[in-house]
């Protein structure tokens, strides 16, 4: 009795070992993802030994489960001791292989910050159904956003920033309809914005600036109720400011600087919630609007580099609080109004107007 105790013992613990342990597949799908990679200096692959790669390998986290793996976290930028210990950040060369598609329970994808690590995005990750989150940011990652984004129902976060992206933004990310954090600064995209972008309802942060993007402003951007942060600024963007993004509940910093926008000021992104609003170097003509009142807040109103005339509200003196105001290189003309923000405004944010005067210029 004794034996067959011991005998069916040792079965009991070769399948808890086996259930506990990640599927030999996808222990072999890390590993030919981590071939297509080099880290010279951190050597965090080290602990990458073993059968069971839920254990103990580095930056990889399994499904409690399934154990299956769920997660890759490898940041070049972190504030794990190794990277203390060896005074420097990561740096990591090679491509992200098509093989990570082989992992099918993948929630998460992040493999930031390393500057070398250059190829495509693999099409096939458009593939994982489970995916929340795919950070991308800070590598030299090129080709173009696979065009069937729009599969990754559960996709809450987008971020490829700092790399080399380059092509359109695809019709089907509009698709993404869990989406709430969209980055994709500082690449090389170019085209429109999707006109139905707007379908992206859940989006918080919507961050597209230094692109080559073109075309109008989508009205659209104005449907989706809990955008808080849009950037697009340093892109080829022409036409009018929608004014409905001046009645976006919860809008609270719209960059558009440094773009072709022309057309005049809607009134209402001055009576907006917007306390950060950028709309330099653009080609923006006409007055600006007389509407700031008691509830006009403002750290940053930023007009400067554009075409408009006549003279500076006198409302802007009634405003709650305005911390920084530039409104240098336009065509204004008149006298200043006393009182705050101006009596605290350096002369630079007035200057190269056609004719303003009184403090902090030069008197009337």
């Amino acid at each position: 009795m004794q034996i067959i105790f011991n005998i069916i013992l040792a079965l009991s613990f070769a399948v808890i070992s086996t259930v506990t342990s990640c599927p030999p597949s996808d222990r072999e799908a890390l590993l030919a993802f981590k071939a297509a990679l080099h880290e010279p200096h951190l050597k965090l692959f080290d602990s990458w030994t073993g059968t069971d790669c839920c254990r103990n390998w580095y930056g990889i986290s399994c499904d409690l489960q399934s154990h299956k793996v769920a997660d890759i976290n490898l940041r070049g930028e972190s504030q794990d001791p190794m990277f203390g210990r060896a005074h420097r950040t990561g740096y990591m060369t090679g491509f992200i292989s098509p093989e990570i598609c082989k992992l099918t329970r993948l929630s998460s994808v992040t493999i930031s910050d390393w500057k070398g690590i250059t190829g495509e995005i693999p099409k096939c990750i458009t593939t994982l159904p489970f995916l929340r989150i795919l950070d991308l940011v800070g590598n030299k990652i090129s080709g173009e956003i696979p065009a069937d984004i729009g599969k990754l129902q559960r996709l809450t976060v987008l971020n490829i920033a700092d790399n080399q992206i380059s092509g359109r933004i695809p019709a089907s990310l509009t698709s993404l309809s869990s989406l709430m954090h969209l980055d994709l600064r500082n690449n090389k995209i170019w085209g429109p914005i999707p006109r139905n972008f707007g379908r992206l309802r859940m989006l918080s942060r919507a961050l597209l600036s230094e692109n080559q993007i073109s075309g109008p402003i989508p009205g659209s951007i104005s449907q989706i109720y809990r955008l808080a942060d849009l950037d697009l600024s340093m892109n080829k963007l022409s036409g009018p400011i929608p004014s409905s993004l001046g009645k976006m509940a919860v809008l609270t910093t719209l960059n558009l600087d440094c773009n072709k926008i022309s057309g005049t000021v809607p009134a209402t992104l001055l009576t907006s919630s917007i306390e950060n609003l950028n709309l330099s170097r653009n080609a923006l003509e006409g007055k600006i609007p007389d509407v700031f009142g008691s509830k006009s807040y403002f750290t940053v109103i930023d007009l400067a580099y554009n075409n408009l005339s006549g003279p500076i509200p006198k409302t802007l003196t009634t405003a709650a609080y305005i911390g920084h105001l530039d409104l240098s290189y336009n065509h204004l003309c008149g006298r200043i109004p006393a009182g705050a923000p101006f009596d605290h405004l350096e002369a630079s944010s007035l200057t190269h107007n056609d004719c303003l005067c009184g403090k902090p210029l030069a008197s009337c």
